[in-house]
């Protein structure tokens, strides 16, 4: 899902360029209503100033768009489909933002025809125009506060869940009405600050590492560490506004670590879960695993049936704070809805074979990894279904994360550097 958040981001970017309407924050109703009717004579679908205010992070609204939604925007920038645009922007399924992806036509202004005689009038335009730049760049570089003056740092309130986090700031060197704190990788996390002002709370309802960022006009001047820890594990309900948190006696079953259907409906009101995510959460320090040489395996398994979640998904995250590894498993019929993060890279099941992470989940699977030599090999119950290159590791292992579409159960799992530290529980 990352993946996919990044590939809306890039789309969304796309679409300012091609509109030539300056920087989003400063776009207003009206600018989303003419954007509404844009895409309405284009595509034929009229998307909402609501679901458009929600897409451009306007609106708090974790919900990812629907199917539809997205074909629209994919289409409004000339592309067939969603999965089109997704294909056209993955390479081996990263997500990639080349110059030729970017550098797309701007809507057309009707313009006089030229006449022959001005077929060359660039020879001599653009010199001029590069002379220009290179002189307005110089005087933008005089004008760009020296960064040592800019103060950026957070402070928790608490060692619970939610977490309000307390940004201490300073970017009035930049005399700029356009100043942002964002809670995280996602610029729709962006909260409008005063340029002048001194101080900013956030609240954070799930466990993490985070970078927080200070940006302002658009750039990132400063980050800082919010790292937000849970005292052993913690089961967390996907739910918008707000969250829904279970406690330690709700996720003790016998013999595992879950929630059963009726319990899950009875917290969300529904008996349908697609699309819900119950997380398992252990977010810590562990002292003694090297990022670069280790093995993760548990069991467990999803526990929906089919009416309650068509998918029923499973995923291994394991946190670095650099990047991530997810591991997923999922219904053998959905494994085009899905992907493997190895850090790194996002492998997609669109465009890849990942029919070897199908399973059957009446019976609890066995999922292991082990990184080692810069490969991350994948096993499930038992056989090996991944082999691939990680150039670059997670960093610091700082928490493990289970996750279900719908109701789920871990039995146990042991994380361990070979030779040196273990840390294995079961439930």
């Amino acid at each position: 899902m990352e993946k996919e958040k990044q590939l809306l981001l890039l789309c969304c970017q796309l679409i300012e360029r091609s509109l030539n309407w300056g920087d989003n924050s400063i776009w207003s109703n009206d600018d989303f209503e003419q954007l509404s009717k844009l895409i309405f004579e284009k595509t034929k679908v009229r998307l909402s100033i609501s679901t458009l205010k929600r897409i451009w992070g306007k609106v708090r609204y974790d919900s990812y768009p629907t199917a539809a939604t997205l074909n629209a925007l994919a289409r409004f920038l000339d592309y067939e489909s969603w999965r089109d645009f997704r294909q056209q922007h993955q390479v081996n399924g990263v997500v990639e933002q080349n110059e030729q992806a970017i550098a797309i036509e701007q809507i057309p202004v009707p313009a006089a025809a030229s006449k022959n005689r001005y077929k060359y009038w660039w020879l001599t335009v653009i010199p001029l125009l590069l002379l220009a730049a290179f002189y307005f760049a110089s005087i933008n570089r005089k004008k760009t506060p020296d960064l040592s003056t800019v103060k950026f740092s957070s402070k928790k309130t608490s060692d619970d869940l939610p977490n309000s986090v307390v940004f201490n700031y300073d970017a009035s060197a930049f005399h700029s009405d356009s100043v942002y704190i964002q809670q995280s990788w996602d610029p729709r996390r962006r909260e409008l600050v005063p340029g002048n002002g001194k101080q900013h709370t956030s609240i954070y309802y799930t466990p993490g590492h985070f970078i927080a960022k200070l940006v302002v006009n658009n750039r990132i001047v400063k980050q800082s560490v919010v790292f937000i820890k849970t005292k052993g594990w913690v089961g967390i309900v996907d739910h918008q506004p707000v969250p829904v948190y279970l406690s330690s006696a709700e996720i003790k079953g016998n013999g595992y670590m879950g929630i059963t259907d009726s319990l899950m409906q009875q917290k969300l009101g529904t008996p349908v879960f697609n699309d819900t995510w119950l997380k398992f959460s252990n977010v810590r320090e562990f002292p003694g695993i090297r990022a670069d040489n280790f093995t993760m395996e548990c069991t467990l398994r999803n526990t929906a049936t089919p009416g309650q979640s068509v998918c029923r998904k499973a995923d291994l995250t394991i946190l670095g704070d650099g990047m991530a590894i997810v591991i997923p498993i999922v219904n053998k019929g959905c494994i085009a809805n899905m992907g493997v993060l190895t850090g790194q890279y996002w492998i997609g099941g669109n465009d890849h074979d990942l029919s070897a992470f199908g399973c059957d989940f009446r019976q609890y699977q066995t999922l292991k990894c082990s990184v080692n030599n810069h490969r991350l090999k994948i096993y499930l119950n038992n056989k090996q279904i991944m082999d691939v290159e990680q150039k670059r590791s997670i960093g610091r292992i700082v928490g493990l994360r289970f996750e279900f579409e719908g109701p789920g159960q871990v039995k146990h799992y042991k994380l361990e550097t070979p030779g040196a530290m273990v840390y294995e529980e079961s439930f």
